[in-house]
């Protein structure tokens, strides 16, 4: 990426962030997050969430573990894609990776994003 914008690490880009997240979750599950907080490491950015599993899921995991395994992989792989693809093209921030893990029992995700600079302001 040419000359990215790194916006300083304010309540905005977190909101941001966290209505883009809100908004992959109802397109992906049909079901909005319920709670989410966002960190800001220097170059690092950390999403603690709880999300509702899906009811088609849950319904299937008693019988058919594997199958719902493999769903949730792919579903977190393509969460991750359109999330890495928001930071890039919309805030114009390079991602190095993201690691995201989801726990259908208690609800509760994490998503950490590394980023190739720290974000701050540039002039």
């Amino acid at each position: 990426m040419k000359n990215p914008k790194y916006l300083s690490p304010n309540n905005t880009f977190k909101r941001k962030l966290a209505q883009f997240c809100n908004e992959i979750s109802q397109e992906m599950y049909g079901l909005g997050v319920k709670k989410q907080r966002i960190e800001i490491y220097d170059d690092k950015i950390i999403i603690f969430g709880q999300h509702k599993r899906v009811p088609a899921l849950s319904a299937l995991t008693g019988k058919y573990l594997d199958l719902t395994l493999t769903v949730d992989a792919a579903l977190i792989r393509e969460y991750k894609v359109r999330l890495k693809d928001y930071i890039e093209k919309e805030l114009q921030i390079e991602v190095v990776t993201i690691l995201k893990d989801y726990d259908p029992i208690t609800e509760n995700a994490f998503i950490a994003i590394y980023l190739k600079k720290p974000l701050t302001i540039q002039d």
